[in-house]
């Protein structure tokens, strides 16, 4: 039997030209010229229909994704307008809740009871023992972690000047250091927030109390990031050594008052010689180490010091550090004689070479702690 071979469709079309007979496609079910506009007429139907169900179904696709809430980050076009001069409106800060700006320094974990106040020679000799003095710091830049919770007594029977000088930096250095380094930790954290796409439900609420700590009353990020930041060292001792007398003063032996602040709410210590119309009092505070808190959050959150912040931010962002001497000249409102007290705090920096303390660190406490920094 002879094999067939394989025909393809071309193949018989040809022959069947070839015999007269006429090949042509299968009409379609629309006529040519209605195609067009059968297409339009289909996707409107689509269209329409998509819009009808939008309502039904938008409500739910927004619960799916709310837990993933984006932090929209515009700070840095704003942050650029600074830089520029330009000015950032921010809400006055008497709308802002004092419990809010001052709750990590009013409620403190420490009792009165629990604070001991040890004497100078106590402290010199402990000092002794850690190898802890200033001459190393100026070299290497360590400071080690020693917590002094309140001033000795005796401070005003220090008779040499230099002596008195040299406790006090001592006492006051590593509280100064520690806050900066909170501060610091804290901005690295806001940073990591802000440069991810989607946040957790923990970085959302982080964020939002930092808002209420730093009386940012309409959470605008570039203002946060311009108000947490660290205050100078040399400018935080200057300060101290001015608002307590090198660590004599009233205020502070008798209610930890390190810078001289005001309060009309909250605990405080009426000042000899006013009257009885006056009623703002010296700030109290439980040990030394809220002091410097609580005056590191009022330059950082008071109106009076936006011009300090602006430039403050500005040496940030430019140099890269912060400059002392610069930033003295936006704390005129701090004292009531102004100018005189920017040239008084100037010399205190200059004359105690202050600023050799600037670029000193804190020693961490732990391996985890190491890590962090």
């Amino acid at each position: 039997m002879k094999k067939i071979k394989n025909i393809s469709v071309l193949k018989i079309k040809e022959i069947l030209k070839n015999k007269g007979y006429k090949i042509t496609k299968k009409n379609n079910f629309i006529p040519k010229n209605f195609l067009s506009l059968y297409y339009t007429f289909l996707v409107s139907i689509f269209l329409i229909f998509s819009f009808y169900l939008v309502p039904f179904y938008q409500n739910n696709i927004l619960n799916i994704f709310k837990d993933s809430e984006v932090i929209i980050n515009s700070s840095n076009k704003k942050f650029n307008r600074v830089l520029e001069g330009k000015e950032i409106l921010e809400k006055n800060n008497n709308e802002a809740e004092f419990k809010d700006l001052f709750f990590d320094v009013l409620d403190i974990d420490i009792n009165d009871q629990d604070a001991v106040r040890l004497s100078a020679s106590t402290i010199k000799q402990l000092f002794n023992d850690e190898k802890y003095n200033l001459k190393d710091i100026r070299k290497n830049k360590l400071v080690k972690p020693i917590n002094i919770d309140l001033l000795p007594s005796e401070m005003k029977l220090i008779e040499s000047t230099k002596k008195r000088k040299e406790l006090f930096l001592q006492i006051i250095l590593p509280l100064v250091l520690e806050e900066n380094k909170k501060i610091r930790l804290e901005r690295k954290t806001l940073f990591t927030i802000l440069n991810k796409n989607i946040n957790s439900k923990a970085e959302r609420n982080w964020l939002k109390s930092k808002f209420k700590q730093y009386g940012v009353l309409n959470k605008d990020i570039p203002t946060l990031k311009i108000r947490m930041d660290e205050i100078p060292v040399s400018l935080a001792l200057a300060q101290a050594a001015k608002e307590t007398g090198w660590g004599t003063s009233r205020f502070a032996q008798e209610g930890n008052a390190l810078f001289g602040q005001w309060t009309w709410s909250g605990d405080g210590i009426k000042p000899a010689g006013s009257n009885d119309e006056d009623t703002h009092k010296v700030m109290k505070f439980k040990i030394l180490k809220a002091s410097v808190r609580a005056y590191q959050r009022n330059l950082n959150t008071h109106k009076s010091y936006k011009d300090f912040r602006k430039v403050r931010a500005i040496q940030r962002d430019v140099f890269g550090k912060l400059n002392s001497i610069e930033l003295v000249n936006y704390l005129d409102k701090y004292a009531e004689t102004g100018e005189e007290y920017i040239k008084i705090l100037k010399q205190i920096i200059q004359q105690n070479k202050l600023m050799d303390f600037d670029d000193a660190k804190i020693l961490p406490t732990s391996q985890k702690e190491k890590n962090l920094i």
